[in-house]
């Protein structure tokens, strides 16, 4: 189909159906004919009304994005549920482990603890990047669901407990203690977990980032294979679902303190790191900022406050694990060896970029919670910090990793970020300095 600006597309334009082959009982299972996208005027097309920013769930209306027969008119976002995880389903209905027209029982799926409604839920550019009102579908879209609209939760909250080594050495060491509201007496953490998938408001995406909805979605469109159609043919469909990883919120104490200003809060934002934060890799202080975050918001919990980590898929600074790998080796392997001088050098090389995790967006999961002021944010990034106090919420105290807790080898990381501008208390390298800071040589880290 050839690519044309949503502006051009004609009202009435019909989709040009593709024959689809009938030779297996799966793909039986699909209508003979592809619906390749629609278009607003389109016979049967009559998207649920949909207000971003309305005051009441009821007043904005539910996401649906499902394509199943009996809701594929009545869609109002484009994309497919389930984040990243979308093509596993799709899968899973391929070889026949899922039916495609499978619902969901959502009997005692609902969450465990009450977040919100806070204002920014109703705020258009406050929040854009996922729905506020994702994990209240059974609440407040019953009479949708029981209609037979297929509408899927983006948000669940839970509870749990967390058995960590190092947090029963913060509690040998005395840093944290076995007082049975936070920290159990077998040294287990008490937690409250969120998980959240994207869901984005386009125009409100394309403005924190200063550029036009158009371009955005041409974007989408076009550096995703042209995966989504709609992002050019349905420029009345505002929300999409994109095919990225979400975020999860681990809370110490009572979530209803995230919003009471008499309460205080201490807070990472932690973007993945699979290779330091599960396989305790040490060119790198992920994990080591991780497990001090959770013993400080632990902490804060034990005296009265409540502490946040926000753990984004942002892996390899969004530039994937592949491209991390790549620049691991240029690294090590450059003339001079890796030094802090060429940290970022090797990355814009390889990725062109040296950074695609864009922090314009993180802030939304903040207003979400209700934040309003973070009294303690454990981070040395200046990127964060700037998008959080951009987004209106203060920041008291900014606390970077205490220096014995950082491995040998991510000196080269640290002094090259605080030379770029990240948070120190300590000196902010030289030129000079950056380039006697080195990392293990390849012989070292031969086998």
């Amino acid at each position: 189909m050839a690519k044309e600006d949503a502006a051009d597309v004609a009202p009435d334009a019909q989709p040009q159906p593709v024959e689809q082959a009938t030779d297996s009982p799966q793909q039986r299972l699909y209508n003979s004919r592809v619906v390749l996208t629609t278009y607003p005027a389109q016979l049967g097309i009559d998207p649920i009304p949909l207000t971003w920013g309305a005051p009441t769930a009821a007043e904005r209306g539910p996401v649906v994005v499902s394509r199943n027969q009996d809701t594929f008119g009545k869609r109002n976002a484009i994309g497919a549920g389930g984040g990243s995880y979308c093509i596993y389903r799709a899968l899973a209905v391929a070889i026949g482990a899922l039916a495609p027209n499978h619902r969901p029982d959502f009997n005692m799926t609902q969450p465990t603890h009450e977040i919100g409604p806070f204002p920014a839920w109703s705020d258009p550019e406050k929040i854009v990047s996922m729905d506020p009102w994702g994990h209240a579908t059974v609440e407040h879209y019953s009479d949708y669901l029981e209609r037979g609209v297929d509408i899927r939760p983006t948000i669940a909250i839970t509870q749990a407990r967390m058995k960590l080594a190092e947090i029963d050495e913060a509690i040998e060491k005395g840093l944290l203690r076995r007082d049975g509201e936070v920290v159990t007496e077998g040294g287990e953490l008490k937690v409250v977990k969120v998980a959240s998938e994207p869901v984005w408001f386009l125009p409100g995406v394309a403005r924190r980032f200063g550029i036009s909805e158009s371009t955005l979605r041409r974007a989408l469109f076009e550096d995703t294979g042209g995966m989504y159609p709609e992002l050019i043919t349905r420029p009345d469909l505002k929300v999409f679902l994109p095919p990225i990883g979400g975020l999860t919120v681990y809370i110490f104490g009572d979530p209803k303190n995230i919003a009471d200003p008499s309460k205080r809060l201490t807070m990472r934002v932690h973007d993945e790191c699979n290779g330091s934060d599960v396989f305790g890799s040490d060119i790198c202080t992920c994990k080591p900022y991780l497990v001090y975050s959770i013993e400080e918001c632990a902490r804060e919990a034990q005296n009265g406050g409540v502490g946040v980590v926000v753990y984004f898929r942002k892996e390899g600074r969004a530039l994937g694990e592949v491209t991390k790998y790549l620049v691991y080796n240029a690294r090590k392997r450059q003339e001079g060896g890796d030094t802090a001088a060429n940290y970022f050098k090797r990355t814009e090389f390889v990725a062109g970029v040296k950074d695609m995790r864009f922090q314009a967006l993180m802030p939304d999961i903040l207003h979400w919670l209700g934040v309003t002021r973070i009294d303690r944010f454990i981070s040395m990034s200046n990127m964060k910090y700037q998008a959080i106090v951009d987004s209106g919420i203060e920041i008291v105290e900014r606390v970077s990793i205490p220096e014995d807790r950082m491995p040998a080898d991510s000196k080269v990381e640290i002094e090259a970020k605080i030379a770029d501008g990240y948070f120190t208390t300590g000196e902010v390298p030289t030129d000079a300095m950056l380039k006697e800071v080195k990392g293990r040589n390849w012989d070292e880290i031969a086998h």
